[in-house]
């Protein structure tokens, strides 16, 4: 077979809660990601294998799995990098209750964005003109370093704090939180603030930095997280909070 160069043992997460690894030989290609692995076991080996992706290229983060213990987007994570003497284990992501397979239930993950007032808030008095905000200011900085999260909850399976206390909000929701909370636009500040100052939110942060190194994208959760920590503070010590 073109570009083939031997097999691969993948240990695959079969079943819900209660499942097991199950076995399988892949062909090992040249330039092959995991979740072509994943595909090619669901349409050569076993058509009931469930999981989820939708871009294939890094975009939509649906593809997030554990692969070798670690949470990543399977389909920018090259088999050449992570096999480990031609051995795969694919699971489902951590934190998370699994549906069947390697696919997981998002709505804690979800619900938690909400329990952090994670969606923008206008003011009860629309403005007159269009909102000028300046690319340079501290504030705008601060939002952009955070914006560009897609919510693959991949930081939230590598989060320890998140597999001690279930009720943590997690570093997605909180850098979320952190970005509005920057937006000169929104009106919900204070209401967010209270939302992320207690004892699931923001003061739960351990500051691990595995949310940052894990981060697909790049961004650092750890550190929006110690600014809400300064920002909640800052309200109480003003009365505000």
């Amino acid at each position: 077979m073109p570009g083939q160069v031997d097999a691969l043992t993948v240990s695959v997460w079969r079943g819900a809660a209660a499942g097991r690894y199950v076995d399988y030989q892949v062909p090992h290609r040249t330039s092959q990601t995991v979740l072509d692995i994943v595909t090619y076991i669901q349409r050569r080996l076993d058509p009931t294998l469930s999981y989820r992706f939708s871009c294939r290229v890094g975009v939509c983060g649906s593809c997030a799995m554990t692969v070798n213990g670690v949470p990543r987007w399977t389909c920018r994570t090259h088999v050449d990098r992570v096999a480990k003497d031609r051995k795969l284990e694919i699971g489902p992501l951590r934190n998370l209750p699994v549906i069947k397979d390697l696919a997981t239930d998002m709505r804690a993950f979800f619900d938690k964005w909400a329990r952090a007032k994670g969606q923008f808030q206008p003011p009860a008095t629309p403005a007159a003109d269009f909102a000028r905000v300046d690319p340079a200011s501290a504030a705008r900085r601060e939002a952009d370093a955070a914006i560009e999260c897609i919510g693959c909850a991949v930081c939230y399976s590598a989060c320890d704090v998140v597999a001690w206390n279930p009720d943590y909000l997690g570093p997605a929701a909180l850098n979320r939180a952190w970005s509005l909370v920057n937006d000169v636009r929104d009106a919900g500040g204070a209401e967010r603030l209270a939302a992320v100052s207690g004892d699931a939110g923001c003061h739960s942060c351990h500051s691990h930095q595995a949310c940052a190194e894990r981060c697909p994208k790049q961004l650092n959760p750890t550190a929006a997280i110690a600014g809400l920590k300064r920002a909640t503070l800052k309200a109480a010590l003003t009365g505000a909070l």
